[in-house]
């Protein structure tokens, strides 16, 4: 026998087993350590990079589609709305003029709200969304079960001011026949609709989510009958709105349609 041969074939055969050892001992740590980062929750990973969130509502865990169609504005109605001349397109949009112009203070709720159920047709069924200043024109979305109906041209309602900030005229749609369908299905949680923000990259470090509110989103609109989706609506810093279908936990754009 060659004892040289024989001892270089071990030291040979003993580093290959040592590598083939130190190999799989690393497989093992990396799969490890993956693990535990597939385990960290949406939760921590949110704190990890100092986003924060406003309390999320938990007990709403079941929700159904809603139905609706156009409403066609009655001669009955029209008249009863006073110091106004008014005229309807196709039944369904309504326009009005005030004769005199009407002071409107639309950041005191409950002076929005008198002026709304005074002069608007079903106006407790609207509530304030936003004012825009380039066109000085308060914009209010209609509600349905206390829940607001985002971002529909067949439920909302233009308040124009003058440069006193007196409403001057206004135009006035809306959803009628508005029925829940029988059957309840569950709903994504807030939570993991911050989540789908968050993995889109549209939730950047430091960011806070500042309202967390669910209400209905038309999956077809511009149509005299309309489905409404139940739908999240998240505020990132108090300033941009995002909406996520409750249903299927996919982003929501501007149009309507579902993101990728």
């Amino acid at each position: 026998m060659d004892w040289s041969k024989t001892k270089t074939i071990f030291i040979i055969t003993f580093l290959i087993l040592d590598c083939f050892l130190g190999y799989q001992f690393m497989e093992k740590r990396n799969s490890s350590q993956l693990d535990v980062i597939l385990e960290t929750t949406i939760e921590e990973q949110l704190e990890a990079n100092g986003i924060t969130y406003v309390e999320l509502p938990k007990e709403i865990t079941k929700a159904t589609y809603v139905s609706g169609k156009s409403k066609k504005f009655t001669d009955e109605e029209i008249k009863k709305l006073p110091g106004q001349k008014v005229t309807v397109n196709d039944g369904t949009a309504l326009k009005g003029t005030f004769i005199h112009p009407i002071s409107l203070n639309f950041k005191d709720p409950y002076r929005l709200k008198e002026f709304l159920q005074r002069h608007i047709i079903n106006g407790k069924k609207y509530t304030f969304w936003t004012f825009d200043e380039k066109s000085n024109t308060v914009v209010c979305y209609q509600t349905y079960d206390g829940k607001i109906i985002y971002n529909n041209e067949s439920s909302k309602l233009l308040i124009h001011l003058n440069e006193k900030s007196e409403a001057v005229s206004y135009e006035q749609t809306m959803l009628d026949d508005l029925q829940k369908y029988e059957r309840k299905q569950d709903i994504v949680p807030a939570i993991k609709a911050i989540e789908t923000l968050y993995k889109k990259g549209y939730l950047q470090p430091g960011d806070r989510v500042t309202s967390v509110e669910l209400g209905y989103y038309g999956l077809v609109q511009f149509t005299t009958s309309q489905v409404l989706t139940p739908t999240w609506h998240i505020v990132i810093n108090g300033k941009k709105d995002y909406f996520i279908n409750a249903f299927e936990g996919q982003i929501i754009n501007d149009e309507g349609k579902i993101l990728e």
